[in-house]
This record gives C-alpha cells, sequence and structure tokens, in this order.
C-alpha cells in the first residue's frame, strides 16, 4: 500500500482558513474509507490522534461534532486525492493533520476512531498553526 501524502499546511490566525490536500491511493469502490487525524503539539508520538473528518466509498462523509459547520471533507471524482477545508479555524486546533486509508465495515462515527485505522496507512502528516 503507498503511504499517502498530505499538504496544504501552514499558519494562519484564529479564524481563518486552510485546505488540505492528500494524495491517496488504493482507493476500492466498497469498504473503504479515508479519514483526517489530529494529533495535539503536546502529545507524544504513540498517542491517540483524534478523528477530525472521514468519507467512506459512497462519498458519504463523517465529521467530529466540533468541526460540523466549518470543515467539509471531499474525494475528488478519480478517488486520489482527498481535501479537508477548514473555515472558523480555532487555536486549539493546531497540530500535526494526518491522513489514513483502511479497509472494512464499521459504522460511520467509528470510522473516526484511531484504533480502527491501526491496520491501515498513514500518512507523515502536515503542520498547521492556528494563532490567537
Amino acid at each position: 500500500q503507498v503511504r499517502p501524502v498530505e499538504s496544504g499546511g501552514g499558519s494562519v490566525q484564529a479564524g481563518g482558513s486552510l485546505k488540505l490536500s492528500c494524495a491517496v491511493s488504493g482507493y476500492r469502490d466498497t469498504d473503504t474509507y479515508v479519514a483526517w487525524f489530529r494529533q495535539d503539539p503536546d502529545d507524544g508520538p504513540g498517542s491517540e490522534r483524534e478523528g477530525i473528518a472521514s468519507i467512506d466509498s459512497y462519498g458519504y462523509p463523517n465529521y467530529a461534532r466540533s468541526v460540523r459547520g466549518r470543515f467539509a471533507v471531499s474525494l475528488d471524482n478519480t478517488k486520489s486525492t482527498l481535501v479537508l477545508q477548514m473555515d472558523s479555524l480555532k487555536p486549539e486546533e493546531s497540530g500535526m493533520y494526518y491522513c489514513a486509508i483502511a479497509y472494512g465495515r464499521v459504522r460511520g462515527p467509528a470510522s473516526l476512531s484511531h484504533g480502527w485505522y491501526r491496520d491501515g496507512t498513514w500518512g507523515q502528516g502536515t503542520q498547521v498553526s492556528v494563532s490567537s
């Protein structure tokens, strides 16, 4: 499995926007989930990552409650680029953002669980910094 490649991170002020992209391969017509996760900068490398948004084989998105209405996840028509549009960013949303792909069947909200992607493939991450 080819590792996803994230891009688009950067520094913005609170209330600003960023658009993250993830080049992903191996997307299947069924039983595939691709998701964005955030790791707090104060957490160790092995700590649990926070699920932000995911999208399944049918294009159905799931969002963490904290980002609903502000973030939007989408997959392009070729199913090779996952995009996360982040608006009205908050300082506490700073961190490293990772893209991950995994296969299987899971109920929608569970597709935001870090543990479900343990057997999946993760990217190297892209840094987001939101200043107050």
